[in-house]
């Protein structure tokens, strides 16, 4: 697994109850399979994929603009699938 890189705020948010059972290898996960990505227009980096283990809900990873610092880490409540 490659190693991880996280802002200060991602580090902070990861405490609150609803995101600190975000596992590690989920991370990575979505990192390197991802169903969907996207670029906002800020430049940072959405992707999602599907965590089997977590009832098989969507994870969604927003990534600054170098592609590999996450900045945030939430299970997407409105993610659709696409056509």
């Amino acid at each position: 697994m490659a190693e991880l890189h996280f802002t200060a705020y991602f580090v902070a948010t990861r405490t609150r109850p609803d995101r600190a059972m975000i596992r590690d290898e989920w991370l990575q996960l979505v990192l390197e399979n991802p169903i969907r990505k996207s670029v906002q227009s800020d430049g940072r980096i959405r992707r999602w994929a599907r965590i089997p283990d977590f009832d098989n809900r969507v994870l969604r990873v927003i990534l600054l603009e170098d592609g590999i610092t996450i900045h945030n880490a939430f299970f997407d409540r409105t993610f659709e699938e696409l056509p």
